[in-house]
């Protein structure tokens, strides 16, 4: 495992999302430093750096929470604040639910935690007759690798801008949930993304130049693996059925992130005390 380190004191352990990397947490790292903390952020399962089995049953859930107990035992530390955003978020909640042990309090960005369902998870995948929720797309071996290995610069610079709150957004504007996460049958997840004519401030050049290179080298199947093993995660967690995250906990998300548009989530939220008893606050940006 590849991770970044910046200060000294209590741990922070960062974990990144999807299409990322321990770059996604450039800035942190070094507020955290500032502010008294060992902030750490590792390239995750799959990415950068880091190993990236070809097996895709070694991207569930427990196995990338272990990365996380791995990686404090690696340090010397016997516990740490855990902080994830996107695909980051359910291993820090799940981290955080398996092992509060080790994971004293959990910060999730983006995404909250959502509890096992009575369904497996791809039952409830919403679907038209002319598209499919791109978590579907993403779980058809070798379709999104090939689309978006094609330009890998274009595919990093597109879909960091179109999931941010700097792009328009069409499936707000027509108030529904309809369009959200939705890739057309006939074509492909970046069809429904936008280049934008100019980089946000939050972006640069030298930016993507660090994305690409690092997706050029290791192509996006470790990632895409993580999709791959939702419904296997489903059926590892049933004896987890209704538990509760009890450590101390805050969830901060904006209100043109897409998570909180995703179906249900208008529900989940406002009650995420009920699943997280020890939930400090909800932040909504």
């Amino acid at each position: 495992m590849h991770v970044a380190e910046q200060g000294e004191g209590p741990l922070v352990v960062l974990c990144h999302g999807f299409p990322e990397s321990w770059y996604s947490w450039r800035h942190q790292l070094a507020a955290l430093a500032e502010a008294g903390f060992r902030a750490v952020a590792p390239d995750m399962r799959g990415y950068g750096q880091t190993d990236a089995p070809t097996e895709i049953e070694s991207y569930t859930q427990l196995h990338l929470v272990g990365d996380m107990v791995g990686l404090l035992d690696a340090l010397g530390a016997k516990s740490a604040v855990i902080v994830g955003h996107d695909w980051g978020g359910p291993v820090a909640w799940n981290s955080a639910l398996l092992r509060p042990d080790r994971f004293r309090a959990v910060v999730g960005l983006s995404v909250p935690f959502i509890p096992r369902r009575p369904d497996r998870p791809s039952a409830a995948y919403p679907q038209t007759d002319d598209a499919i929720f791109y978590q579907a797309y993403f779980q058809i071996p070798g379709v999104a690798e090939k689309e978006l290995e094609r330009d890998v610069r274009a595919t990093i610079r597109r879909v960091l801008y179109s999931a941010s709150g700097d792009a328009p957004r069409r499936e707000l504007t027509l108030g529904t949930d309809r369009l959200v996460g939705m890739v057309p049958r006939k074509g492909g997840f970046l069809d429904r993304t936008l280049d934008p004519h100019t980089l946000p401030s939050w972006l640069t050049e030298a930016d993507i130049d660090f994305y690409a290179g690092e997706f050029s080298r290791t192509g996006f199947r470790g990632g895409l693996n993580w999709y791959r093993n939702i419904d296997r995660t489903w059926e590892l967690m049933a004896p987890y059925a209704g538990a509760q995250v009890t450590v101390p906990a805050l969830y901060i998300a904006g209100d043109r992130d897409l998570v909180v548009y995703f179906r249900g989530m208008d529900q989940l939220i406002p009650n995420l005390a009920k699943l997280v008893p020890n939930l400090r606050r909800t932040i909504m940006l």
